[in-house]
């Protein structure tokens, strides 16, 4: 392996002075800024929208409920008939006019309840409207039937079962979503480099084969060295990369808000206006504080040193395999029939963390596909935070490098003859025969 050093320092100089590298380096976070900054400018254009609502209650019973809000008036009309209601709302160029009919039955009085506009109202706007009208109609409605809805508001009774295991640490619903974004977000993260990263070894292997140089360098090194090389160095280069993007991304974002007057994390949509009077509400600020003791409840150390180490082989593991498919191929066009048998296992581990890990963390599905090599890198992430013991997180590790280890073995077989095959097109019998070599 002495040539590996030079190898991966080649790769990775090659890589990050390719012009096209350094543009979608610079490029990209340009973007993604330019995006964000355009959102949060219509953003605050949308919001800054004021809404005239008018509203014609012939019941007399449900008008009271509608308060002015920031963003939103409501102008109440009375002693008018709906015609001339419609006139005077088109005329002012309201948002939109809301008319109630007289009803005599409260549970029929929906049938009568119409909101006119010009164009499609907004889904927030008209929920909201909904969701006032529906609680008054149903105080009434109980009022009606001689019961007393203060009484009934007092006498509510909200459950939220305290769980805790057999050794007395503490748990909720909230951890187990709170557990499993952890995972999801890991497995997203994953998935998203080996398709970016490992198809770019892959395109590399490609050109120095077309371009004929891989015949020079085989002459050198050994097949094995150099698909380690490329993947070593592709891979510190795609951190790199990464890396500026955050730092770049964040200075670009400070000085967008700096020169422009937005601020991104003031703006906010109707729906997140909702949501910060919920968290006003002392329940919900509960649950809030609930979050935020389940977040400080997960193992972050073994999280971290966890997430490290799978992340690492997991992509190794599937890099080793793109490398294999650039060595077989003569373009990326040939690539399609091999791609699907390698991208199914983590698209697979991707559903099986989603839909069985927060069901049971600890059964037969979760465990047996949390120690496949395979899709142990998104599986074991998401089973860690529900307490896995440390030898099976060690067992699976070991699996999984041992698995590479197999797999460079494989991918080294079919480099060492498909880097100097040329003009066809190999089948899966023929891959088969090239490990036989």
């Amino acid at each position: 392996m002495n040539h590996l050093s030079l190898i991966i320092k080649r790769e990775y100089l090659t890589k990050v002075r390719n012009k096209s590298f350094l543009v979608m380096t610079i490029l990209s976070p340009l973007i993604m800024i330019a995006l964000i900054t355009v959102v949060a400018y219509l953003s605050q254009l949308n919001n800054s929208k004021e809404r005239t609502i008018a509203i014609l209650d012939d019941s007399g019973k449900v008008q009271q409920v509608f308060e002015n809000t920031d963003n939103t008036k409501y102008i109440k009309l009375e002693n008018l008939t709906l015609d001339n209601a419609k006139t005077i709302a088109a005329e002012q160029d309201y948002y939109g006019l809301l008319h109630i009919s007289k009803f005599e039955n409260i549970e029929r009085a929906e049938n009568g309840i119409e909101f006119y506009s010009d164009d499609s109202p907004s889904l927030s706007v008209i929920t909201e409207i909904e969701n006032k009208i529906e609680k008054r109609l149903t105080d009434l409605n109980l009022e009606q039937k001689g019961a007393n809805v203060a009484l009934i508001e007092a006498s509510r009774i909200r459950i939220d079962i305290n769980q805790e295991n057999y050794t007395g640490e503490k748990t909720s619903k909230i951890d187990s979503f709170l557990k499993l974004g952890f995972g999801g977000v890991a497995g997203y993260l994953l998935f998203m480099f080996i398709i970016i990263y490992g198809n770019m070894i892959m395109r590399s292997v490609i050109e120095e084969k077309t371009s004929r140089i891989i015949e020079v360098i085989i002459s050198s090194v050994k097949p094995i060295q150099l698909m380690l090389g490329k993947i070593i160095g592709t891979s510190l280069a795609g951190i790199t990369q990464f890396v500026i993007w955050i730092i770049l991304g964040g200075v670009m974002l400070t000085v967008v808000s700096a020169i422009f007057g937005i601020d991104v994390a003031a703006v906010k949509t109707p729906q997140q206006e909702m949501l910060q009077q919920a968290i006003e509400n002392p329940d919900i600020n509960m649950k809030v504080q609930s979050v935020m003791q389940s977040f400080y409840n997960l193992p972050i150390a073994n999280l971290i040193i966890a997430f490290i180490l799978f992340f690492i082989c997991g992509y190794l593991l599937y890099s080793s395999l793109y490398a294999a498919i650039g060595a077989a191929v003569d373009n990326e066009t040939d690539t399609q029939q091999f791609m699907l048998p390698i991208l199914m296992p983590l698209i697979l581990a991707v559903y099986v963390g989603m839909f069985t890990v927060i069901e049971d963390p600890h059964g037969t599905v979760s465990t047996v596909f949390s120690f496949i090599p395979f899709t142990s890198p998104v599986v074991m992430l998401m089973r860690i935070p529900f307490g896995v013991p440390i030898w099976q997180q060690i067992l699976s590790l070991a699996l999984l490098i041992g698995t590479f280890m197999f797999t460079v073995w494989f991918a080294a077989k079919i480099y060492r003859v498909g880097i100097l095959m040329y003009g066809k097109k190999p089948s899966y019998k023929e891959l088969l025969k090239w490990i036989k070599y």
